[in-house]
């Protein structure tokens, strides 16, 4: 397999321009490349629909001195930066700051339980035009959605999810894209590597091509584009 454009976090964030969907890997920040991030901060690209498991974690504000305190950590940083203009998630609790947004009407929120979120981006990736779930049936998640029952049970109508650019975080890649995550890394960047128009993943461990077992490659590197990590 040809060995895929090895980037700069720099040139990854480059990537990402005003109003696009991005879907961020990770799970409470595990598995989420932070370092693609921290540039995308930078570049204070706003207007960004937001795809992610959780909204990272988010400094408080000091109600005092309205000054924030504490580590941000993941999308938490790019939604303290007011760059996101909506969010889709499954888990927000440990972002006050998005709390805060949400309530004043300043960024959107969609919040979709977990399972769901994840079979929407790999309907995405997959080519499918949605699924039907029993889960969320009679509650607020239902509220605009398509009901079918089907053998006396009701169902609820969930719509893919694709994005324009994904960034994922892996523990090895090689040089052709080819990725093994560790523990919770193997949350969402696996579906979200098949449901973007482009992907970069970000490596703890960059090696060579045919490094990694064919046993233990979980995104294969024909889904990836560009690689971010090492020197590059």
């Amino acid at each position: 397999m040809a060995k895929k454009q090895h980037i700069t976090a720099q040139q990854a964030a480059d990537l990402v321009k005003d109003g696009m969907t991005v879907m961020v890997g990770g799970f409470m920040a595990n598995g989420t490349p932070e370092a693609i991030i921290d540039e995308i901060v930078k570049n204070r690209v706003k207007n960004l629909t937001i795809i992610c498991n959780d909204a990272g974690w988010g400094r408080k504000k000091n109600k005092t001195t309205g000054e924030y305190e504490g580590n941000s950590f993941g999308v938490g940083k790019l939604i303290e930066n007011h760059q996101v203009k909506k969010i889709i998630a499954s888990h927000v609790g440990l972002n006050p700051e998005l709390g805060e947004q949400y309530t004043s009407g300043v960024t959107e929120l969609e919040l979709v339980p977990q399972g769901t979120l994840a079979e929407r981006i790999r309907c995405g990736g997959s080519g499918l035009g949605g699924f039907y779930t029993p889960t969320g049936v009679g509650t607020a998640i239902a509220e605009g959605k398509e009901v079918k029952v089907i053998n006396g049970k009701e169902y609820l109508l969930e719509l893919p999810l694709h994005a324009d650019i994904a960034l994922i975080g892996g523990h090895i890649v090689d040089k052709s894209g080819n990725t093994r995550y560790i523990g919770s890394e193997r949350n969402f960047n696996p579906v979200m590597a098949m449901a973007a128009d482009t992907v970069v993943v970000f490596g703890e461990k960059i090696v060579e091509a045919g490094e990694i077992g064919p046993d233990y490659v979980e995104t294969p590197g024909i889904f990836v584009d560009y690689i971010v990590g090492g020197e590059a």
